[in-house]
């Protein structure tokens, strides 16, 4: 039997199709009812009604028109956690623009590498961020935007729902960003993860807790309950982690969704968690270890489900619910997908059950990108025949759960055995005094690497005692060589690990093998 899953097929995207005006298709029914809601430790900031949002959308889209661009011109969006982010990435989309929403935390440098990629016509900043030099895109203000709310409405321009509508760039997972071209037809692929992760419905509510510009917020966090007529609910742009708890309890959340890295902030200050609207959580971004997923039942008496993805086509791997898979899965693929775990080596046929290799998704499934803007390098090993791949290691089993082990370039060599760090992780996060932990392969002299484990410890933990406990609990390859006791972890801006940083905070000389 061969490592392939396939749960019947997802309706065709309809045409003409137009992604803002799917989304914001509430407005017609429940036009009063609130839409988004910003909210901080201390009140309610905004509320917006689905007729308000529509009408702000499509005034603020007839407002770029004004402005002289056309169709097919990119907007980059830099904004920070403000209504007018989602508001400006709807208008773009309603009037075939295309927007490009980035962090409003980048560097000059990084900003410039973004500009010579994208080449846009407009730039959206805030009183955050300045508009950046050597350009001769249109800057358009916050202030600017907020005015543009007052111009007339424009119409949404409907079309083939393949062609583009956003650009947005990865993160976290490689050392240089692409920027994914997807089309329309994007959110109509979404319906999938509603049904099959979420198991949302119009009387939700949804905190999300990670910044606009990321995929995970602006689909998981806005587009998708709105598509489904819930109501969204953001924290405010100075709203840290720490308030999270007290805004689960005060503003009755059913739903809440943020990466592995929020759930750990927020565990790591409070046991007990007063939630009585939730339901249960949501995650992506990164593997979520079982000891978190465990302290947060403990907390609120709800489990998290979790969701595998990529931002080339969002996540299609989910537990939901209905599912009863084991706690170190990722889940099963959503119906109306189609899954393969093809060899690391090459070759486009499946790899066998419980056999590792990399975790790939069919080209033609709904949510797959257009493609790179740049396009690819010459020998990528990105397409397969029929299969996109991850870049993720896995194994699926004969239910077609699939296990996540890594990526493929984070997978460490011992004696030329492939070895996942997420594997070594899980087993040291079973002893009782290790709060968080990260393991990599590092190089100590030419040519000589080892596995290394990071971590932080509720006291000062020796590194015999953690050899020991791995002694009896690992093969003798998978078993660290050295360890690292921190006072943190490095940790990207939306809470995924970032593991090329660890050997970093060694300093240039830690001689250990």
């Amino acid at each position: 039997m061969r490592s392939v899953y396939g749960n019947g097929d997802h309706p065709r995207c309809p045409a003409p199709f137009n992604l803002a005006a799917y989304a914001l298709s509430f407005a017609d029914v429940t036009p009063n009812k609130p839409a988004l809601i910003m909210v901080n430790s201390e009140s309610v900031t905004e509320t917006w009604s689905y007729g308000a949002l529509r009408n702000a959308v499509l005034s603020t889209a007839y407002g770029f028109l004004k402005k002289g661009l056309c169709p097919r011109d990119r907007i980059l969006l830099r904004l920070g956690n403000s209504v007018e982010f989602p508001i400006a990435y709807l208008a773009s989309i309603a009037v075939d623009l295309v927007p490009v929403p980035i962090s409003s935390q980048l560097t000059e440098r990084e900003i410039a590498a973004v500009i010579t990629t994208i080449q846009p016509k407009a730039i959206l900043t805030s009183g955050e961020t300045e508009s950046p030099e050597q350009t001769n895109a249109v800057q358009i203000s916050h202030e600017e935007l907020k005015e543009m709310q007052k111009e007339p409405l424009a119409d949404f321009v409907f079309g083939d729902p393949n062609r583009l509508a956003f650009i947005v760039f990865t993160s976290g997972t490689s050392a240089h960003p692409h920027a994914v071209m997807h089309a329309h037809r994007a959110i109509w692929a979404r319906q999938m993860m509603v049904r099959d992760w979420y198991q949302l419905s119009a009387s939700d509510r949804l905190l999300h807790a990670g910044a606009f510009n990321w995929t995970f917020t602006l689909g998981t966090g806005l587009l998708d309950p709105w598509a489904i007529g819930a109501t969204a609910l953001v924290p405010g742009a100075n709203s840290s982690f720490d308030s999270i708890p007290y805004l689960l309890e005060k503003y009755d959340v059913s739903l809440f969704a943020a990466a592995p890295g929020v759930y750990r902030s927020i565990l790591k200050n409070m046991s007990k968690l007063n939630a009585p609207s939730l339901r249960h959580g949501l995650c992506a971004g990164e593997k979520l270890q079982p000891s978190v997923s465990k302290a947060w039942k403990r907390a609120t008496g709800t489990k998290i489900y979790e969701a595998f993805g990529m931002t080339e086509c969002s996540t299609f791997i989910s537990h939901n619910p209905r599912l009863n898979c084991a706690e170190n899965t990722v889940g099963k693929p959503q119906t109306g997908r189609s899954v393969a775990i093809l060899p690391i080596e090459g070759g486009d046929q499946p790899v066998g059950l419980g056999e590792i290799g990399i975790i790939s998704i069919a080209t033609n499934d709904s949510g797959m990108m257009l493609g790179y803007l740049e396009g690819l390098k010459s020998g990528s090993d990105v397409y397969r025949g029929n299969w996109f791949l991850t870049g993720d290691i896995g194994k699926m089993d004969a239910e077609g759960t699939i296990t996540y082990l890594g990526r493929n370039d984070d997978l460490m060599n011992a004696g030329g055995f492939k070895v996942s760090p997420i594997e070594v992780e899980a087993v040291l996060l079973t002893h009782h005094d290790v709060l968080s932990v990260a393991v990599s392969q590092i190089e100590v002299k030419n040519d000589v690497t080892i596995i290394a484990a990071f971590f932080l410890a509720k006291c000062d933990l020796k590194e015999d005692e953690l050899k020991i406990f791995a002694s009896t609990r690992l093969a003798r390859y998978k078993q660290p060589r050295a360890y690292f006791q921190l006072e943190s972890l490095p940790y990207g801006p939306n809470g995924k690990l970032l593991r090329r940083n660890l050997k970093q905070l060694l300093g240039p000389s830690n001689d250990q093998a």
